[in-house]
């Protein structure tokens, strides 16, 4: 397979994807246990590392 032709970019963009799922979820548990700061800047952090909107990677 040919990383320039999408395999590595689409495993990329599904691992980022699986991180962001993560730790926006940990943000929302965070803020559930009333830990506002720490859930706050998980979402934010899952947010920019997620390939669907802001990426910092990309």
């Amino acid at each position: 397979m040919n990383p320039v032709s999408g395999g590595y970019t689409s495993a990329m963009d599904f691992i980022l994807w699986i991180l962001a799922v993560i730790l926006v979820i940990s943000g929302i548990v965070s803020l559930f246990r009333k830990q506002f700061l720490w859930g706050i800047v998980l979402i934010v952090v899952g947010l920019l590392v997620g390939p669907g909107g802001v990426s910092i990677f990309t």
